[in-house]
């Protein structure tokens, strides 16, 4: 959405020119218009998640961050091996939110509530780390690093 001029052209057509400034992502107007309806939502992302697909096969990367990652069917759109879920306390994704985005509790809970429930991302994932700010997200990390590891040489 920062560097493709046709993905531009599109989400101004949608939401209006206020969506970038000066060429920049507005992510306050962006978000409200998400929030604003599941029909907003959808447009949107019939915009940008056929995009970033194809950005990702052409990328050669070998892996992908997605916080939406099954309700946006990412994972249909591309092959998918394995999937790590990172998970906090509600209370934790709304601080983080607010400090992110710099808005208030109530716009954090909206965005939290209109994604699919933590748990049910969990369930559907390979692996999970927990980044409630007390676990060593690192040491986590590297032992699901280990276990792939050795699943993938049993595997050979």
């Amino acid at each position: 959405m920062r560097e493709s001029t046709e993905l531009q052209k599109q989400l101004s057509a949608l939401i209006g020119k206020s969506v970038f400034d000066d060429g920049q992502l507005n992510k306050r107007a962006i978000a409200e218009f998400l929030l604003e309806s599941e029909g907003n939502k959808q447009a949107v992302n019939n915009i940008v998640h056929p995009a970033v697909a194809r950005d990702f096969e052409q990328s050669g990367l070998s892996w992908i961050e997605s916080a939406i990652l099954f309700e946006s069917r990412f994972n249909e759109r591309i092959h998918i091996d394995r999937v790590i879920c990172v998970t906090a306390p509600r209370r934790v994704r709304i601080r983080r939110i607010m400090e992110r985005d710099n808005i208030t509790a109530d716009q954090a809970r909206q965005w939290i509530d209109r994604q699919t429930p933590q748990r049910l991302t969990a369930q559907r994932s390979d692996y999970i780390i927990v980044n409630d700010g007390i676990e060593n997200v690192e040491e986590q990390l590297e032992t699901i690093m280990k276990t792939m590891t050795i699943n993938d040489n049993d595997n050979d």
